[in-house]
């Protein structure tokens, strides 16, 4: 398996939402299959032992959480 940050052009988006719940998706799972996964970060810790197991590739994009957002003073 291979943790990647996505391109700009696979980047995950607001639109993109988690196949658990529904928040927003800041994990893409990649299978064999050709299929993928999307996942939030709640979501993608808890399942990620099995994710690790069944991903071709992930691409991992729960950085953009830590961004704190600019403050005008």
């Amino acid at each position: 398996m291979t943790t990647a940050v996505a391109p700009s052009s696979a980047a995950l988006t607001a639109l993109d939402r988690c196949d658990r719940c529904g928040a927003q998706a800041y994990l893409r799972v990649e299978l064999a299959s050709g299929l993928e996964l999307l996942f939030c970060a709640h979501h993608a810790r808890e399942h990620d032992e099995k994710l690790r197991e069944v991903a071709v590739n992930v691409i991992d994009e729960t950085h953009k959480l830590e961004k704190k957002p600019a403050t005008t003073d």
